[in-house]
């Protein structure tokens, strides 16, 4: 019962100890017991206490993370003095530019290899990213009228999934070259869409990207 004393310290360190090994030794590489035996005073038992598997943990540890990131976002969703435009650039110049997406790059697998975290990536990009960030801006700057489209709904869905899924270097193996067409063909489907927001810069991150895989 000791374990369960200070719970939220014993979750840190789990995630702290996690974080540290993934950066070191890469996540497939990272076995449960890796954990435990870094941690020294915890069993198997108490660390399944707290996560029901590995992949759990690197969840909750990129959760950590992106923390800090989520809240700045917030700030811009919430921002009086912008409009939806610009708000979606600087959401996407913060995610971009964020060193968790580096981290997160090293340490985490190919996605298509662990149909697990595949999934929790297509949830949280549909049940949380798209609705809780990109549709109330996509809605503001149809109001405002710095974005043109009648589906904020499907739109922030299909640009949430193209981003997270189809140009994310840790699902689809990919080169330099290959991704940077892939990025300008994305900057057509924006700009068809109404929504001239991916610029030379923002491509720039995700060829850089591919070299972290």
């Amino acid at each position: 019962m000791a374990r369960n004393k200070f719970p939220e310290e014993t979750i840190k360190r789990i995630l702290e100890v996690s974080f540290e090994l993934f950066m070191e030794k890469g996540y497939e590489n990272t076995s449960i017991q890796d954990i435990i035996n870094k941690l020294g005073d915890l069993t198997k038992g108490a660390i399944y206490y707290h996560f029901k598997s590995k992949e759990e943990i690197l969840m909750a540890v990129a959760d950590a993370s992106y923390k800090e990131t989520e809240e700045e976002m917030c700030k811009i969703r919430d921002n009086k003095t912008l409009n939806g435009l610009e708000k979606l650039k600087k959401i996407f110049y913060i995610l971009l530019e964020s060193p968790h997406q580096y981290q997160m790059l090293s340490i985490g697998p190919q996605l298509l290899k662990n149909p697990k975290l595949l999934t929790i990536q297509l949830q949280g990009s549909i049940e949380e990213f798209a609705p809780l960030y990109i549709q109330p801006i996509l809605e503001q700057g149809i109001k405002d009228g710095s974005i043109q489209t009648e589906y904020s709904k499907e739109f922030a869905e299909v640009v949430t999934l193209l981003i997270n899924i189809w140009l994310n270097p840790m699902v689809f193996k990919i080169s330099p070259k290959d991704m940077l067409n892939k990025c300008k063909f994305f900057r057509e489907i924006l700009v068809g869409l109404g929504v001239d927001l991916f610029d030379e810069q923002m491509i720039n991150y995700f060829v850089q990207y591919v070299k972290y895989i």
